[in-house]
């Protein structure tokens, strides 16, 4: 027993050692790393990444994820929340909508949505016709919004948002977000017993493939 006991406190001061040393060695070369930045000559080269058309693309992407989704869900489940107190699928759908028309008037001079009022918006309807309109919608002002700014309104300051916040901040804060939810809607379809869209039709492809 005593062998026992001796064996675990040496492998557990070991596991210390082991992680202390493996503390100081990440930031060793945290430190190192940012001693090289630091010294490095500006980057004044042309970015590779067209942030306009990327935005552009990705929101045309998630408009076709959520829609298709939306549509694959059944109107009965439109109600049905992963929990109490969480958001059910018509607000999660509705949120996102919100925020499709929200978040682009953040951008100096952006005008509002025709017609969007914010207040009560989420609990507006459970309607799966309705909701998918509202998807629809908003995902087109949101694209709208963005291939309506030229690239130099991409680095734009926004101080109202803070000190170093530009109108590209914005346009990604609005992509982030719709992926953010895009994910929570696959997590609320699959409990469901709903599998997206697009992997029923990977799954579909790969089966063919496979038989031939």
């Amino acid at each position: 027993m005593r062998n026992v006991l001796l064996v675990g406190m040496a492998a557990s001061l070991l596991w210390g050692a082991s992680a202390v040393g493996a503390s100081q060695q990440a930031s060793a070369t945290s430190a190192s790393v940012a001693s090289a930045a630091s010294m490095a000559p500006a980057d004044k080269s042309t970015p590779s990444y067209d942030m306009k058309a990327q935005a552009a693309l990705d929101l045309q992407q998630l408009q076709d994820r959520f829609v298709s989704l939306a549509q694959a869900i059944p109107a009965d489940k439109y109600t049905w929340r992963p929990s109490e107190g969480v958001r059910s699928i018509s607000e999660m759908f509705l949120h996102v909508s919100g925020a499709n028309y929200g978040i682009p008037t953040m951008v100096t001079g952006m005008a509002p949505a025709p017609g969007y009022q914010k207040d009560g918006f989420e609990k507006s309807t459970t309607d799966k016709a309705k909701i998918i309109e509202q998807l629809n919608k908003s995902f087109a002002y949101a694209i709208a919004a963005v291939q309506s700014m030229s690239n130099s309104d991409f680095a734009r300051p926004e101080k109202k948002l803070g000190p170093e916040a530009n109108s590209g901040d914005v346009v990604y804060l609005l992509v982030t977000h719709a992926h953010e939810h895009l994910g929570q809607a696959i997590a609320d379809a699959r409990m469901n017993g709903i599998v997206p869209p697009w992997t029923a039709e990977a799954m579909k492809k790969n089966s063919k493939s496979q038989a031939e």
